[in-house]
């Protein structure tokens, strides 16, 4: 992957006055790295939005900050709760011969002969897993093939997962990814319907009414 870029400008604009950036197209940031001081910077929002699509957690950026360049991982990105749009980027600063620890998420791939031909469902319990590795050797994502799913026993768990050499894996192997649930059978359904049925709880008319017709037996 060609190298990615971002072009950032210190800022002195915070709290209150962070509103006003992003009115005007801006995202604030800050960069900090295990020894650095922090620093607040401002980056353009439509061009992170697209690189942060395309780069997410785990690929090293080029942070170009008045001239100065960092390599730098993204490592946190608030979202406004209505517009679902960045609001605040966090920069991790690296040190490419340094070994970090983070996360990578997984990418499912493949089709599941399980679940399109015999109707079952696919579960997965795990978005990402937990590695150390240099910086420059870290991978964007790491695949999965749910094809292997071909019946209803398999499983795939961290153990089935191909780790590059350069890469040291954290999260226990035995951890579970993922495996095909059987469909349910019609017995399954209608018990579940009768259980269903018993929890709903009585309407408030109702409970009024008999309430009435206590009142008038009295």
């Amino acid at each position: 992957m060609d190298k990615i870029i971002l072009s950032a400008d210190l800022r002195d604009a915070v709290g209150k006055q962070a509103k006003k950036l992003r009115q005007e197209g801006k995202l604030p940031a800050v960069m900090y790295g295990r020894d650095d001081t922090p620093q607040p910077v401002v980056v353009d929002a439509k061009e992170f939005g697209h690189i942060f699509a395309k780069a997410g957690y785990s690929t090293i950026l080029e942070l170009n900050i008045d001239g100065k360049k960092a390599n730098v991982l993204i490592q946190d990105v608030a979202f406004d709760v209505v517009k679902t749009e960045p609001i605040h980027a966090d920069f991790y600063q690296v040190k490419m011969d340094e070994v970090i620890r983070t996360t990578i998420p997984l990418h499912f791939i493949g089709e599941s002969t399980a679940v399109f031909q015999q109707d079952g469902s696919l579960l997965t319990s795990l978005e990402e897993i937990e590695i150390e590795a240099l910086p420059g050797n870290l991978p964007q994502q790491i695949e999965v093939d749910i094809a292997v799913l071909d019946d209803f026993e398999k499983t795939i768990t961290v153990a089935d997962l191909k780790i590059p050499a350069d890469v040291k894996l954290l999260t226990d192997v035995e951890t579970l990814i993922a495996k095909v649930e059987p469909p349910r059978s019609d017995e399954e359904l209608e018990a579940l319907d009768e259980e269903i049925v018993e929890n709903i709880p009585a309407e408030e008319g109702e409970e009024s009414q008999e309430g009435t017709d206590e009142k008038g037996e009295e």
